[in-house]
């Protein structure tokens, strides 16, 4: 949609936690991953950041709040560190992830998530929302455009994508 005045370059991973550790896959946590990330791909005008789902795990125990937080946190530590490698903070839109589906309990990812993560996503726009306002980023909330497929209640369907792929569309378009 974008074209090709804009170079878009896509970093998600399924699995991929805010701040937290698997441990299994210690290598999902996106605080470690971000800067060098950041540094292989700069200069960068804007970030766009939706992570979240997946801090919902039975096994971190935390919180909308404690999620929102720890996106905060990968806000905090863009902001700061391409102000050092790049010279300039880019705009960072802050995504608050879409709602867990009421079918997670029977999901292949029962195991992961239990129906308190129905609930926490609930809360996912407000806290979201309160951590955009504190770090000074743009906010959009996916959960209106964007709905957990049927098949597993945490990934998007293609036609979720496709909504989701629109909305941001006229956000990006509107701010650059």
């Amino acid at each position: 949609l974008l074209g090709s005045s804009f170079t878009l370059i896509e970093e998600g991973c399924n699995g991929r936690t805010t701040v937290f550790t698997d441990p299994v896959e210690s290598w999902k946590n996106g605080l470690l991953y971000l800067k060098p990330c950041l540094n292989s791909h700069k200069p960068i005008d804007l970030i766009i950041l939706m992570l979240g789902s997946n801090d919902l795990k039975k096994s971190y125990k935390a919180s909308a709040s404690d999620i929102a937080e720890g996106a905060g946190v990968l806000v905090n530590t863009a902001k700061e560190f391409l102000a050092v490698k790049q010279g300039y903070i880019p705009e960072i839109i802050l995504i608050s992830p879409p709602l867990i589906g009421e079918g997670i309990t029977e999901s292949p990812f029962s195991e992961s998530f239990d129906e308190s993560a129905i609930e926490r996503s609930k809360s996912f726009s407000s806290e979201f929302k309160r951590i955009a306002d504190k770090m000074d980023c743009i906010f959009f909330d996916a959960a209106p455009v964007a709905i957990a497929s049927s098949i597993d209640s945490l990934h998007l369907s293609p036609e979720s994508h496709k909504a989701l792929a629109e909305a941001l569309y006229k956000l990006i378009i509107r701010i650059t």
